[in-house]
């Protein structure tokens, strides 16, 4: 696949997540809806995150390190983009518990900063 064809079906996906989303937001009540409700609320805003953080992730950084290969680009961005909006969803199902304080946050930063970090030596030691 080429580059144009993988940004423009990932383009298109990401749109057709995003309304997928503001479908899922508009039909689901908070009050009145159960687990599955916020099941779909948060894997739909999941997925269109995920779409959207991988595509702008890329382009950043396609126009700032030229000189790196775009398959290896385009895996960087997603891992990147996966771990950031389940980051995220985390940080939105902390605020709906009534859980969301300095010290969950700063818990979830070190978390994910470890697997973050987990992830590059991992690759690198595997290299």
């Amino acid at each position: 696949m080429t580059l144009k064809k993988y940004l423009l079906v990932m383009f298109v996906l990401t749109a057709i997540c995003w309304g997928i989303f503001f479908f899922v937001a508009r039909m689901i009540d908070p009050a009145t809806t159960n687990w599955l409700g916020f099941l779909l609320f948060y894997i739909s805003l999941f997925i269109a995150l995920s779409g959207l953080t991988t595509l702008i992730g890329f382009l950043i950084r396609f126009v700032a390190l030229k000189k790196e290969l775009a398959f290896n680009l385009v895996k960087v961005a997603f891992r990147q983009s996966f771990l950031f909006s389940l980051f995220f969803i985390f940080a939105l199902i902390l605020k709906a518990n009534n859980l969301f304080n300095w010290l969950n946050l700063l818990l979830l930063i070190l978390a994910f900063s470890i697997l973050e970090l987990f992830l590059i030596s991992y690759k690198k030691s595997r290299q």
